[in-house]
Formats: C-alpha cells, structure tokens, sequence
C-alpha cells in the first residue's frame, strides 16, 4: 500500500475542483483501457462540492457515464429522497445531470417505515449485492473498487466509522447498520474498513482547521480503533487531498507544495 500521497490545495473550492479534475482524468483513463470503472462516493460538502465541479465543468462529457458504477461508502438511514441522504445528495449534485445507467447506480436502502430497525436488514442487503457484484478475480465479497471516496470527521471517524464503535471492531462483515452515532442522525449503513481496503485507490477529502489533528494523527501512524480513517487504505494508493487548514498540524517535511 506503500506511503499516502498527499496534496493540499489553498481553500475548499480550489480542493473540490482539483479533485473534480482528478477523479475525470482517472475515469477516462480507466475507460480508455476498456475497463468500467467503480466508484464509491461519499456525502459531506467537499464532497458535494466535488460532484457539482464535475457537473459545471465541460471536461464531463469526456466520460462515458452509461459505463460507470456508482456505490455509497454510507448513507444516513432516512426515507428515499430525504435531503440528508448522501443519495439525494450526489443526484442533486451530478448523477441527474449526466446519463447515468440506471442499473449501474447503486444507492444503500432507505428507511421504508421500519426505524432504526430496518438498518440492519438494509446493511445485509447491501452486502448481497457486493458480494453478487463481485467477480471471481476480486478475491473477496465485494467488488475491487476502482476509487473509494471518502470524508472524514474531526475527531476520526470515516464513512459511518466512529471511534471505539463495534464498526471499528469489525473483521468480516462488509456492511454493517451503525447505531448510536453521536452525529445525528443516529442510524446509517456503512462499509466497514476491510471492505475499504479492497479498493484500488482510497481518495480521503477533507478541509478545515477542526480536521487537522485527526489528520496529523491518521498520517503519524495512529491506529484505526482510535482514528478509523487512518485504517482507511488502498491497495495501490491512499491519497490524502486537503485544504491548507486541514494540513496545518502535519509535519512540514510532509506537507507538499500548496497548489
């Protein structure tokens, strides 16, 4: 997995456009080698941000959006179309404004009246179609993901990846409903951090001066029980893209050029 690449960029929008820029570029290279790609995205403004960069810029229509996959790292348990899932979100931002395949977006479920106790079927659900998603050289329940795209949090937490959470503690299962979340709302589903682990390339975007211990702490070698999102890793690359607050507690040996 080797050492985490790491860019900074001087605030949150230039952040989100060059990523916007980056995550192109690595879906029409992805698909100029005949490959579909896979790509997992995550919620938060940055986030977003990046969606909506993607949409306004002309550089999109470079991609065949009909051949690429669409995954959640997690979602809020709320009903279908609620403004604070990361689905309704990521369709506002951009997958209403290119031509998706349908068949080839797949959102985590939605609370259909059930409460809280519906997550975890929801959870088990979303696994099945990982593990049927899978292909025979993924080696694993889920796909290989080509990009997982993730947020985190300013005291660690990644995806729905809390601090001394039972999600933490996982080893086998993919997805699991999250409970207690001491950021509302209270119940989620997430990818846990081995299924994380499976992806080619792990992308953690991040701004703000309130990140940037959890960031120096992640990038010093904390371990992922106290700081999930340092247990989050891919197997090519782990890229850290962060604006100059989020930096600003790293070691300046370790802090590249600002662009």
């Amino acid at each position: 997995m080797g050492t985490p690449d790491i860019a900074v960029h001087t605030e949150p929008k230039v952040l989100a456009a060059a990523a916007a820029a980056r995550l192109l570029t690595r879906l029409v290279d992805l698909q100029a080698a005949g490959n579909t790609p896979k790509v997992v995205l995550t919620g938060g403004g940055v986030g977003i941000a990046m969606l909506e960069q993607i949409r306004e810029t002309v550089a999109r229509d470079a991609v065949d959006w009909s051949r690429v996959e669409f995954y959640w790292g997690d979602e809020r348990f709320l009903p279908s179309g609620d403004p604070e899932r990361n689905e309704t979100q990521a369709r506002q931002a951009l997958l209403d404004h290119v031509r998706v395949d349908p068949a080839k977006v797949f959102p985590m479920g939605a609370d259909t009246g059930t409460g809280p106790a519906g997550a975890d079927a929801a959870a088990a659900e979303y696994a099945q179609l990982l593990a049927a998603a899978a292909r025979p050289e993924d080696h694993g329940p889920v796909p290989s993901f080509d990009v997982v795209l993730l947020g985190m949090g300013g005291e660690g937490h990644t995806a729905s990846v809390f601090p001394h959470s039972p999600a933490v503690y996982e080893t086998e299962r993919t997805v699991v409903a999250v409970h207690g979340c001491p950021k509302p709302p209270p119940t989620r589903v997430s990818l846990t951090l081995p299924a994380i682990r499976k992806a080619a390339e792990v992308w953690i975007i991040t701004t703000g001066e309130a990140k940037a211990g959890a960031v120096a702490l992640a990038l010093g070698g904390a371990g992922e029980v106290a700081i999930p999102v340092a247990g989050a890793r891919g197997r090519r690359r782990t890229r850290w893209l962060l604006d100059r607050a989020a930096a600003s507690k790293l070691p300046r040996d370790m802090v590249p050029p600002i662009g």
